[in-house]
């Protein structure tokens, strides 16, 4: 018997905890820790911050669905690590504390045979001064209640407009290393399309701002895809939807401090400037957690697990940018060090960014981290559970699956608008995620099946993942039918 924990219950670890439950037998114990208590199908977040949906339509209790499958759920948050255990418990465990009722700020030990880090990423807002949810005219879309609230400030704001009020509407990224710019794209187009919607179009200033170097950077360095059979750069795709909506753009720039309805930003060049608005949502930095790891004797081992984010089976060695490969990326997501931990999704930390790194005149960092989310957080958590089952029938003798987002593909589509007849959205697939030079010197990418396209199609399919994934989470009949 193998006792399995699962840190995280989002994309990632619901993912492998769906899984490890399918695959393998009921002798082997799967244990959540978790401390949020709803799973949400965050793609759907941007149509609750337009008010188009609501949360219940995108989030459902974990603890029911945990109970009926015979999965151990723990809602608490992890704080520490001990992957040699100590003198009481002589094999891996974690300190975690319960995060509500009457143990709320008790620490509980949980032991493991083999552990998932798949606690995602902190939603940085500290990094980046007066950036917090809800103060000084920023929201967020970043989970279902950050997002209410954006409808909440959207709905006031379209209020003003209808009464003759001319605003400002920033959207993009907050801080100068941020990632997630497709998110913001997303909600961008979707605020725009609302506006139109209640006639108030012609009231509004709407503002792109980002730290990528050119629109359509995504934090994948860009790409080149065919649209309609012919080539086009994410970065002419972007633009000539920014353009066709009228909206203005600011790229190449580092947000760094937000006040009431102003905000500060750095730019390449070194100039330091500003950008007044009545309504922003600025996607934070991700951050790891911060944990803390500890030998058998309780000596600190952080470095042995982290990185910020948890160290995996990449190649970390500090080189320059263009001496970086695919082959530096994760295929296991192992970690070297304990053999019995590993960090899918946005969980393991990168080896290097996939865009090309830049600083300003000032000696400012400004560019896109890596994406990981979506599809490759899925994907590499079945990867880890394919290998966590490997382990446990095979032991020392167990050949590890392998799948880097260096011959990973992914696809994305962003919605702009709601509906079955008015809906449109951009759709985009890109095969690898992390371009390979040698395997495709042109572009980094397979041509065809890097590819993109827009129109009604387009928002069918984005309305109907939403209802096939919140399927699939609920472990419904045949839910391992639908592909990650």
């Amino acid at each position: 018997m193998a006792k399995i924990v699962v840190l995280g219950a989002g994309v990632s670890g619901h993912t492998a905890v769906s899984y490890l439950k399918k695959e393998l037998s009921n002798k082997h114990e799967i244990v959540v820790v978790s401390p949020n208590s709803n799973y949400q199908w965050i793609p759907s977040n941007i149509w609750i911050g337009v008010g188009r949906m609501k949360a219940k339509q995108t989030v459902f209790p974990l603890a029911p669905l945990y109970k009926k499958k015979g999965i151990t759920y723990i809602q608490a948050k992890g704080t520490a690590f001990y992957p040699e255990g100590d003198n009481e418990i002589n094999k891996g465990y974690v300190l975690a504390e319960y995060v509500l009722g009457g143990k709320k700020g008790q620490t509980i030990k949980i032991d493991y045979d083999y552990l998932i880090n798949a606690t995602g990423p902190k939603l940085n807002f500290g990094a980046t001064e007066g950036l917090m949810p809800g103060t000084n005219k920023t929201v967020s879309v970043c989970t279902y209640d950050h997002a209410q609230h954006a409808w909440k400030d959207l709905e006031a704001l379209i209020t003003r407009m209808k009464n003759g009020e001319h605003v400002k509407i920033l959207i993009g990224t907050g801080h100068a290393k941020a990632t997630c710019q497709g998110a913001a794209f997303e909600y961008i187009l979707n605020v725009e399309h609302e506006l139109n919607r209640y006639k108030v179009r012609d009231k509004a200033e709407i503002t792109w701002i980002s730290n990528e170097y050119e629109l359509g950077d995504f934090g994948m360095d860009g790409m080149t895809l065919k649209v309609g059979g012919k080539k086009m750069t994410g970065q002419d795709l972007a633009e000539m939807l920014f353009e066709d909506r009228g909206i203005r753009w600011i790229k190449r720039a580092g947000v760094y401090k937000i006040e009431d309805g102003v905000v500060h930003y750095e730019t390449l060049e070194g100039e330091y400037k500003t950008e007044k608005f009545d309504f922003g949502m600025l996607i934070p930095a991700f951050s790891g957690h911060g944990f803390k790891a500890y030998d058998k004797n309780g000596g600190d081992i952080t470095e042995k697990l982290f990185k910020g984010f948890m160290i995996v089976d990449a190649d970390y060695t500090k080189k320059p940018y263009k001496e970086w490969t695919v082959q530096d990326w994760p295929e296991t997501y192992q970690n070297p060090s304990y053999k019995n931990i590993f960090a899918p999704g946005i969980a393991f930390a990168p080896p290097h960014t996939i865009s090309k790194p830049r600083t300003s005149k000032n000696g400012t960092a400004i560019f896109p981290a890596p994406p990981r989310t979506g599809m490759p957080s899925g994907i590499s958590a079945k990867v880890v559970v394919d290998n966590v089952i490997e382990l446990i029938k095979n032991g020392e003798n167990a050949k590890l699956h392998k799948g880097s987002m260096g011959n990973m593909g992914a696809a994305c589509v962003a919605s702009s608008g709601f509906g079955l007849g008015k809906g449109s959205a951009v759709t985009m697939t890109v095969n690898p995620i992390v371009p390979d030079y040698q395997k495709y010197p042109e572009t980094g990418r397979n041509l065809n099946d890097t590819i993109g396209d827009m129109g009604l199609a387009g928002h069918w399919v984005k309305l109907a993942l939403h209802y096939m994934f919140i399927y699939k989470a609920k472990m419904k009949p045949f839910w391992w039918l639908i592909p990650e």
